[in-house]
């Protein structure tokens, strides 16, 4: 397990971060989200030792970890750091032997991670000849090139079309099961609702929320319901206990608290056929507004 603890970072007089801590799970696919400027980035150059932090630790499993230990990890940086008249597969296999990869070790995952991530007709271009799109793809190769056993991406779904964003997705997922602890940074909120075991927010260089996704999801803001009548559900507004949030025709979504809503289930079938009726989970937009305003 990546545990970061009391992390607190001034640039100058400016805070930056504000004891950041949460941890990244092994075999978990943790999602950091925040706006521009919230401190996503810099928490990860801490991390990966790019930056010291005024105070706080980065640990493994505990200890904390050092220069020896970094080489471990795989870390995508949000500016591209590619050299740009190299060939695909040999700049690939070129950072995994940086790593200590034997060649004919690097050479085989380069081409399995081009292949996997839909470049392998391109291992021969220089990367300068590739979209952007695709350069973005070959960072991410070359961040899981030596095999990490941590992996850090800073917005590694920048530029991706929707296809190559399911491709990469599938890429980390599988880094994941093989008990990786799997952290990264994005502004795409849907991209991290599919993906992600766990949720990290910050806002202004603290943490606002942290956790398994599908808790925060179900404990934000009040409990909301969803029916779905054949008849008109008009009479719902005069349900006492019950918040109306939307409604139409036969549709409504409400606010009420669980016994509450086990009254209007039970009117409503009284009244006529219901087509369903359930709690309404929130989006993960809906939670990062709710904790960063």
């Amino acid at each position: 397990m990546l545990s970061i603890e009391g992390v607190t970072k001034h640039f100058g007089e400016r805070q930056v971060l504000d004891d950041v801590g949460f941890t990244v799970g092994r075999g978990r696919l943790t999602g950091f989200v925040g706006g521009n400027g919230a401190g996503k980035t810099t928490t990860m150059r801490i991390m990966l030792g790019v930056l010291d932090a005024d105070r706080g630790t980065v640990a493994i499993d505990g200890v904390p970890i050092g220069p020896a230990d970094r080489r471990r990890f795989g870390y995508m940086p949000e500016e591209r750091g590619l050299y740009p008249k190299m060939p695909v597969a040999e700049q690939v296999t070129y950072l995994a032997r940086l790593h200590g990869v034997d060649r004919r070790s690097a050479t085989a995952r380069t081409t399995e991670l081009l292949e996997r991530l839909e470049l392998g007709a391109h291992a021969t271009d220089p990367v300068e000849k590739l979209s952007l799109g695709n350069q973005q793809r070959v960072q991410v190769a070359a961040a899981l090139a030596h095999r990490p056993e941590v992996l850090v991406l800073d917005e590694p779904f920048s530029g991706l079309d929707p296809m190559a964003v399911d491709t990469v997705l599938g890429v980390l997922r599988e880094t994941a099961a093989e008990g990786v602890p799997v952290l990264f940074s994005s502004h795409q909120l849907d991209v991290v609702e599919r993906l992600c075991d766990d949720v990290v927010v910050i806002a202004d260089g603290r943490i606002r929320a942290a956790g398994p996704q599908d808790e925060l999801r179900r404990n934000a803001g009040p409990a909301a319901w969803e029916i779905l009548v054949a008849d008109d559900v008009a009479w719902l507004r005069d349900e006492p206990g019950v918040r109306i949030r939307a409604f139409d025709g036969g549709y409504a979504l409400f606010e009420a608290d669980e016994s509450v809503a086990q009254a209007v289930l039970q009117r409503a079938v009284g009244r006529g056929a219901v087509a369903s009726f359930g709690p309404r989970v929130p989006r993960l937009s809906e939670v990062f507004t709710e904790v960063v305003r």
